[in-house]
């Protein structure tokens, strides 16, 4: 079940990584049994909305990491039918690090951008940020929002230029958190490798990391990001997508 899987094959230029093998527990919780990818906002699930999005955008490959415990995931993934390749791989993970390590088999020698799946966003923003990523002149982007709705956000320091200084985990001078988008260069692995074997799991220690050894990173900014957490962001989420229609 450890195994990657691909259902296409080639060398492509625009990818797309998502990690969609969190637990979901605050839902389950909250009464919400399946999968949290597949949790609808407007009648469409997430995991669907943000491959379509990525599709949108000009994907030409996506890779996908889903745990263990969801055949029903599995299930709803192989029977779609894409226009882009879809690489699958089943792996249940200990933190969204081991995730995101576990997808380097697909993203070897490749800028790509990583995105969670439970990220809700305006659309016309994240082509913005996709327009950013592929004229960057440093090594990552980074979405990032002064919308605060996170439990536990990740606050990020940047200068006039947009320049990432740092990451923390207390309320910085401007009060801008990290949105669960992301635009790397495959050398973040070897970093990621270091601190997953000094027994720090963490994205958030990556970006951190990252910040302090000199990672030229830009801050993106988006209006607002919703994570849907709890089952009160559904209804958050439906009326930020709503805006966009509007």
């Amino acid at each position: 079940m450890n195994e990657p899987i691909s259902r296409q094959k080639g060398i492509k230029s625009m990818h797309f990584a998502i990690i969609a093998a969190g637990e979901g527990q605050r839902l389950k919780e909250e009464g919400f049994s399946c999968p949290k990818p597949l949790l609808e906002i407007n009648g469409v699930p997430l995991i669907k909305r943000l491959l379509d999005s990525c599709i949108r955008n000009g994907a030409t490959t996506i890779s996908c990491i889903i745990n263990e415990e969801s055949p029903a995931l599995y299930r709803y993934l192989i029977e779609l039918e894409l226009p882009v390749p879809l690489n699958i791989l089943i792996k249940s993970t200990p933190s969204s690090m081991h995730s995101l390590f576990a997808l380097r088999v697909f993203l070897k020698n490749i800028p790509f951008v990583l995105l969670t799946t439970d990220t809700i966003y305006k659309e016309i923003e994240f082509g913005a940020f996709l327009h950013e990523c592929q004229h960057t002149q440093g090594n990552g982007v980074i979405a990032v929002t002064d919308f605060v709705d996170d439990e536990k956000p990740l606050y990020v320091e940047f200068d006039s230029a947009g320049i990432i200084n740092k990451f923390a985990d207390s309320k910085q001078t401007r009060i801008f958190v990290t949105g669960g988008i992301y635009y790397f260069r495959d050398d973040i692995f070897r970093t990621a490798e270091m601190l997953l074997n000094s027994g720090r799991e963490r994205l958030r220690n990556l970006l951190k990391h990252l910040a302090e050894n000199g990672y030229r990173m830009k801050a993106f900014s988006f209006s607002k990001m919703i994570d849907v957490d709890h089952v009160t962001d559904i209804e958050k989420a439906a009326e930020l997508l709503g805006e966009e229609t509007l």
